[in-house]
């Protein structure tokens, strides 16, 4: 399957999402062999968020990463495409005031220019339809000054570690998925998105098109994840045209 057929049909990504949507932390701790926690943390780390910032987390699911980013008490909108996701995340996280779950479109966000001290987005960008047309809205709903932080699956430098790893998606996942998931199509689909994604450097191009600068990426993993950051210039408005 190609990218632009992973792209056809938004709806029905968004439909998969809802289906798994209750059993979706504990499969993506089994299928990260618990690493899964670690990356949220290195974002949430690079974030930085302060009290009383107003944070955009775009396509946060169930909202396990926007929960981490209030501890420092800024405010979160949760974001994501998926009904389900937000409906276990407002169910789950009730009695914490700093978090909002926010049903949304990345390419089209429901804020307002200039809105957000920082905006993130934890291994979502790959699942976003056009994800340029996504990261000119996450420049414009950012403040001037901000900053964005994206973590996503990645491609491994190194050969050795990139075979394993694909060899890993191809065989193994799909494996593991059976026992942990009641939607295997689901997380097919996941592990091709992954594949096709991508690698480190166009994603950093992508981040410069949209108007950030000071943009750079750290490998996790081994590169099987990298964690990227821009800054939107203190004296920009609006998304260049």
């Amino acid at each position: 399957m190609s990218r632009a057929d992973l792209n056809k049909q938004p709806e029905q990504v968004a439909a998969m999402f809802d289906q798994v949507s209750t059993h979706y932390d504990r499969t993506n701790a089994m299928l990260s062999v618990g690493n899964a926690a670690l990356w949220r943390m290195a974002a949430t780390r690079a974030v930085n968020p302060e009290h009383g910032e107003r944070i955009l987390d775009i396509a946060a699911g169930t909202g396990t990463s926007s929960v981490a980013l209030t501890k420092t008490g800024a405010h979160v909108v949760a974001a994501d495409f998926s009904e389900g996701m937000i409906a276990v995340g407002r169910e789950r996280h009730a009695d914490n005031p700093q978090v909002e779950f926010v049903q949304a479109d990345a390419t089209a966000l429901p804020f307002a220019d200039n809105e957000f001290d920082a905006v993130t987005i934890s291994f979502g960008l790959r699942n976003v339809v056009e994800p340029k047309k996504a990261l000119a809205e996450f420049y414009r709903v950012t403040k001037p000054g901000g900053r964005v932080v994206i973590c996503e699956f990645s491609t491994p430098p190194f050969a050795p570690i990139r075979v394993s790893y694909f060899a890993y998606l191809n065989h193994v996942m799909p494996l593991v998925v059976k026992l942990a998931s009641s939607n295997a199509e689901a997380y097919d689909y996941l592990g091709e998105s992954i594949a096709a994604w991508p690698n480190q450097s166009t994603l950093s191009a992508w981040l410069r098109g949209a108007g950030f600068e000071a943009v750079a990426y750290r490998n996790l993993s081994l590169g099987i994840v990298a964690l990227h950051r821009g800054v939107k210039p203190a004296d920009a408005a609006i998304a260049p045209s």
